[in-house]
């Protein structure tokens, strides 16, 4: 009898807690949705995309809107837009009980800005894919100018090593790899402010002070990037600082072991 009373009274109490979870899940359904709770995570200095930004964004698309009840969020299809965002490299979004929700997402690390030879501009990424400027945000970033083809599109530096025809007509690659070395480095970061590409394919390393233009060359690969500039950082920290920073109009680590230079004529 006992426990004939016990499975009842079990029962009982699963019978409330559903009642009570389904009479709260209703309640909160009509509920009036309220501000989320915005987590933006970025890298650095660059934030492509503020807080205001993004609700804006959800607000002029109807999925965010004044007076709108829980039930009417649709966070799945909030979440495929923010995805879509090019600034946005993940995100969740999430509903909480009581009535809150939440927005969590990482913003795009740009290593580099590129200006290509048909006037147009994009970044590329830490993961080497390219992404669209902001009208709200400039990155204080290394510029790549000159004779590149490449545009903002789907194709990723991955995409492109993979593919040889690609590397023939494709930059995005090398400048992926140049820009990399660069970042990684806060010595190389502090010095070099543009790279171009000549119309020879030879990558020009400008830097923020001395007059001088680094010719880099091209770059097959990170290895051969790094063991460029890698000689570079030794010229720079022993040579130059004796000789002058305005002494040489240009300096060339295109061959292995050697480091080329030619002076300015009023030097001579």
């Amino acid at each position: 009898m006992k426990g004939k009373l016990k499975i009842v009274a079990w029962g009982l109490f699963a019978v409330a807690v559903i009642t009570v979870l389904v009479m709260a899940r209703k309640s909160q359904d009509e509920a009036m949705v309220k501000e989320p709770n915005v987590s933006i995570s970025v890298v650095d200095e660059n934030a492509f995309l503020t807080e205001n930004e993004l609700l804006v964004r959800l607000k002029r698309l109807n999925l965010f809107y004044p007076n709108q009840l829980m039930k009417n969020l649709n966070t799945t299809a909030i979440e495929d837009h923010i995805r879509k965002m090019h600034e946005v490299e993940e995100v969740n979004v999430y509903k909480q009980l009581g009535g809150d929700w939440g927005i969590q997402l990482k913003v795009r690390q740009p290593y580099a800005r590129v200006f290509n030879q048909y006037g147009e501009s994009f970044y590329i990424d830490s993961k080497g894919a390219t992404m669209d400027p902001s009208p709200n945000f400039t990155a204080r970033i290394l510029v790549f100018t000159g004779n590149i083809k490449d545009k903002s599109d789907t194709l990723t530096v991955e995409d492109i090593e993979a593919n040889p025809k690609l590397k023939n007509e494709r930059n995005l690659d090398e400048i992926f790899r140049i820009s990399k070395v660069i970042h990684q480095n806060a010595f190389l970061t502090a010095q070099i402010s543009q790279v171009h590409r000549d119309r020879w394919g030879d990558f020009i390393l400008i830097p923020r002070v001395g007059a001088q233009r680094i010719i880099l060359g091209p770059a097959p690969s990170e290895k051969d990037v790094a063991e460029k500039l890698k000689k570079l950082i030794v010229f720079y920290t022993n040579g130059l600082p004796y000789v002058g920073w305005n002494k040489y109009k240009t300096i060339n680590l295109k061959y292995r072991n050697q480091v080329v230079c030619t002076y300015l004529r009023d030097t001579l």
